[in-house]
């Protein structure tokens, strides 16, 4: 062994007992390991930032945006209204979460099927009162072993296909991968149901916050337009969007008040007094297709205005007090529109624009972003901290689904590069406004990305230093000694180990001519050692480094680095243990 090698060894090393021990926040320990190796001499200067160009960065980056985007757009909002109710427990929300993504990703690329999923997996666990963290893991797992069933489900697969190609042989067809993938996707769901406990229930980050905020009882009124499809349906119909987060206080029809029965059939024109929390009025008035009562909208005066609500608390001497947004006639004056108040401990009964206004009401107004800090000052509102308030915001789900449908396309069949695909799905979706840009930027996890960015090219000195391939050469030694199942299982454990620092793709192209002249050294054919290659690049199970779809959930899901063995290990223990003996079976000798 070189200086050199042990040097890098010695710092990934370091490396990682810093980040699972948790003593420096997980990007500085990337970090600091990037500064230690440039400071060995094992990462040149010019090199030292190439991260932050790699495509695992921008296809992260890339789907959080998009993953956000579709949760803004209020497909999600739909889908969990649909199919939530029959799903009454977390273990079979969790088991369709699962099977759901892992069928996806055997066709189309897991990073893109994880991302879809990833709104309706907050919803689900919003619903069951549990963390999402115990939902999100497991879907990065099972999007890992979906995309062991197929040629096209993960980069290793094409790759051994590839080497298996250029040994002369025919290359694995789309469906060979099925027996052993199908086999090790059925258990390994099956453990994810079962064991999902022994991950612990974590907070998302961003969430700290938000759950500070706990405003129950806004007050907001809509009407049912011409083209509603609520029209001719009841009050309980709209209630039950709020799925418990919102109620009808009110019904008013030509000028008259109405008790807001149960089963009160809604016609065109009808206003309705609405309570409860924002996300819970938000489903109400965009699931119902109903229109805030006051039609005036700001509108954008340049090209690049947004437009936006926020949370601001009336003060002691602001002019809103004693007076109502009708009163002041707000829009015309300011240019912005109440969309809702609440008052501590009072249910108001007054139509919105009639409510008169008090010191330390809480009132969402919408209007251009750049103006409102001037308009809040003006009016001596204090802005609350800021969270998304999708309230009066539009929706345009259809095209945000075909976006990313359009995206995922072209990547399956090879077209685009799913960096580039991403990427674009990302900024059309600003460009046609399915997500505001203030909130597109908010959704790229930073941390995460400089993390990322830091650790490929301290990951890379492995392989720039030889120390992969004295890794290999022991790999090689170790395995005469051994059985053939011996030899397929330190093959497949080999990969799982190396893929966190070479990333998947790399790993394979390390390891399988190793795993072939190995095979063809000892006179056994060498399909059963590719896929073993194969199956351990993709089931990076223990970091959230080694796979892109494990790194997007880290963030969302508030894990500790450590968090992945919990779950991680023992998984990975049980596809070594059930591919093994399939790949005898399915692939002999």
């Amino acid at each position: 062994m070189t200086q050199d090698q042990a040097t890098a060894f010695a710092i990934v090393g370091a490396m990682m007992v810093l980040l699972v021990s948790g003593r420096l926040r997980y990007d500085l320990a990337a970090v600091l390991a990037l500064l230690v190796a440039m400071a060995a001499g094992l990462v040149p200067f010019d090199r030292a930032f190439s991260g932050f160009s790699d495509d695992i960065v921008i296809i992260v980056g890339a789907a959080l945006v998009v993953s956000a985007a579709i949760a803004r757009s209020g497909v999600t909002d739909a889908v969990v209204q649909r199919f939530a109710p029959r799903l009454s427990t977390v273990r079979l929300q969790l088991l369709v979460l699962t099977a759901t993504v892992a069928l996806l990703s055997a066709f189309v690329k897991n990073i893109g099927a994880l991302a879809i999923l990833l709104p309706v997996a907050f919803q689900m666990a919003r619903r069951s009162g549990v963390s999402p963290s115990l939902f999100l893991m497991p879907m990065a797992f099972a999007s890992l072993l979906g995309g062991l069933m197929t040629l096209v489900g993960t980069s290793p697969n094409i790759i051994v296909a590839r080497v298996r190609a250029e040994m002369g042989e025919a290359p694995f067809r789309m469906f060979d991968f099925l027996p052993v993938g199908g086999a090790l996707t059925v258990v390994g769901l099956i453990f994810l149901v079962l064991c999902y406990r022994l991950l612990p229930e974590r907070v998302p980050a961003t969430s700290g916050l938000d759950a500070a905020i706990d405003i129950k009882n806004y007050m907001t009124e809509a009407s049912v337009p011409t083209d509603s499809p609520f029209a001719g349906k009841t009050v309980a119909d709209v209630q039950r969007l709020a799925d418990g987060q919102g109620m009808v206080t009110a019904l008013l029809r030509s000028g008259r008040r109405m008790p807001p029965l149960p089963d009160a059939t809604l016609r065109e024109g009808d206003m309705l007094l609405l309570e409860g929390r924002p996300e819970g009025l938000d489903r109400m008035v965009a699931g119902g297709g109903l229109t805030l009562s006051d039609d005036r909208r700001p509108t954008a005066e340049e090209p690049n205005d947004e437009i936006d609500a926020i949370e601001a608390v009336v003060g002691e001497s602001s002019r809103l007090i004693g007076l109502s947004a009708k009163d002041m006639a707000l829009f015309q004056a300011f240019g912005v529109n109440l969309l809702a108040i609440s008052r501590r401990g009072t249910r108001l009964g007054d139509r919105l624009g009639d409510v008169t206004l008090q010191a330390g009401d809480v009132v969402v107004l919408q209007g251009l972003v750049r103006r409102m800090p001037d308009v809040l000052r003006e009016l001596d509102c204090l802005p609350l901290a800021e969270r998304r308030i999708r309230l009066g915001s539009g929706r345009r789900g259809l095209l945000a689904v075909a976006i990313l449908v359009a995206a995922m396309t072209v990547t399956a069949l090879g077209l685009v590069p799913v960096a580039v695909a991403f990427f674009a799905a990302a900024a059309l979706m600003v460009l046609v406004r399915v997500i505001p840009l203030r909130e597109a930027y908010g959704a790229v996890e930073g941390p995460i990305l400089v993390m990322l960015a830091a650790l490929i090219p301290v990951a890379e000195t492995l392989r720039t230093t030889g120390a992969t391939d004295l890794v290999a050469s022991l790999l090689s030694s170790a395995a005469t000694v051994l059985p053939p199942a011996g030899a397929l299982a330190l093959i497949m454990v080999a990969a799982m180990a190396v893929t966190p620092f070479l990333n998947n793709a790399a790993t394979v192209l390390v390891m399988a001519p190793i795993a072939a002249a190995f095979a063809t050294a000892l006179g056994h054919r060498p399909d059963a050692f590719l896929m073993a290659v194969a199956i351990g690049a993709g089931c990076d199970f223990l970091t959230p480094i080694g796979h892109q779809c494990n790194t997007l959930v880290f963030g969302p899901g508030g894990y500790r680095f450590g968090d992945y063995a919990r779950l991680g290990l023992p998984l990975s223990l049980i596809v070594v243990a059930v591919a093994v003996p399939m790949l005898l079976i399915v692939w002999p000798l």
